[in-house]
């Protein structure tokens, strides 16, 4: 088979693209070094440590950096670390993932713009063989430290993406140690590195050139594009959206973790730079930082991976605004268990916030 097969039935709500960078042909924006970390990862297991620091220039280096993100935070009022078991091998990280749908051209190291259209909390656990990503609906109604109640995307829009943590750590309770930006639309070109992908769709919708029909389509990179970008006419709005993306996402990652996904080095050299080509993270995380944890995450399977959505408890209007109303107390459960690093022990607690298990 040429893909993995996604289930696109379930949970809520979405993640987007950002831009390119003339003559390396790649978008920046807002969103997500997980793709990355695990490509990264492949190439480490493939022996190649020895020259870590040809890997570091090549691989890290084609990394975008995005400064002073943590800078204006006041320390005194995060929330405190976790707290890691005494046999853990290493600390959890929690990046904040954020994409953008934007289509105007930013000079590097530069925020593509005011929108902050997917909002995801991807937590890598300490044994480094499991990560959970929790999508946060961008038309969430909450506090926004300074600007009283809006959509949790505004809190990109007035304050960028230092705001923006500070407004996730005060609703979560849980500390953000990295931010990280994907381009959906310059994941199409990975798409196409790793010969398409294949997810379930649930009933049949048409968006752009593209007709996808309901049960099994294999995505190539513009055809992913159009399915992960698709606004209107979906049953569920915004969060068959979010559940696109989020099958998007786990269907690519499967195809990297599956058995003969890279038949040669060469290959695996083009998809890797395509992949990070795409990513751009804080400039705490350096090219080290990021192959030093890409290698810790060499273990780390398909099967390890866990997708949720925020608990919700309803829709509504605020004022002129259609939002979305988060469910707290079940929301607090949540946090509490990815604050203490055992959410992938709870996923029957959310089951109707879970993507569904890949089909067999």
């Amino acid at each position: 088979m040429d893909g993995v097969d996604i289930d696109d039935r379930t949970a809520p709500q979405s993640p987007v693209p950002v831009q390119p960078d003339g003559d390396r042909q790649r978008r920046r924006g807002l969103r997500r070094a997980l793709l990355g970390l695990g490509v990264l990862a492949l190439v480490l297991a493939l022996g190649l440590g020895s020259g870590i620091w040809v890997l570091s220039s090549r691989y890290g280096g084609n990394v975008d950096r995005l400064g002073d993100v943590f800078a204006g935070l006041d320390e005194a009022s995060r929330p405190a670390p976790p707290t890691p078991a005494a046999a853990a091998p290493a600390d959890p990280v929690t990046f904040l993932l954020v994409g953008s749908d934007t289509r105007s051209e930013v000079a590097p190291g530069e925020l593509p713009d005011a929108r902050s259209d997917a909002i995801m909390i991807a937590r890598v656990s300490a044994d480094r063989a499991h990560v959970q990503v929790v999508s946060i609906p961008r038309d969430s109604w909450v506090a926004i430290p300074g600007h009283g109640m809006n959509k949790i995307n505004a809190a990109y829009a007035y304050g960028g993406p230092t705001l923006l943590i500070e407004t996730v750590e005060q609703l979560t309770d849980v500390r953000i140690d990295h931010y990280a930006a994907i381009d959906f639309g310059g994941l199409a070109r990975v798409t196409d590195e790793l010969g398409g992908v294949d997810v379930v769709v649930d009933a049949t919708t048409s968006n752009g050139p593209y007709t996808f029909d309901a049960g099994v389509n294999h995505l190539d990179g513009d055809r992913a594009r159009w399915y992960v970008g698709q606004r209107y006419g979906l049953p569920g709005g915004d969060f068959d959206r979010v559940r696109r993306q989020q099958n998007y996402l786990r269907a690519m990652t499967g195809k990297l973790f599956s058995q003969g996904a890279f038949g040669s080095l060469g290959g695996l050299d083009s998809t890797v730079l395509a992949v990070t080509g795409v990513v751009a993270v804080d400039d705490g995380l350096s090219d080290t930082d990021v192959l030093s944890l890409a290698y810790s995450l060499r273990g780390l399977r398909a099967d390890g991976l866990a997708f949720f959505t925020a608990p919700v408890r309803g829709t509504g209007t605020e004022g002129a605004a259609s939002v979305v109303y988060l469910d707290a107390a079940r929301g607090a459960r949540m946090w509490a268990h990815l604050h203490t690093d055992s959410l992938g022990r709870h996923t029957d607690e959310f089951a109707d916030e879970a993507l569904p298990a890949v089909p067999n």
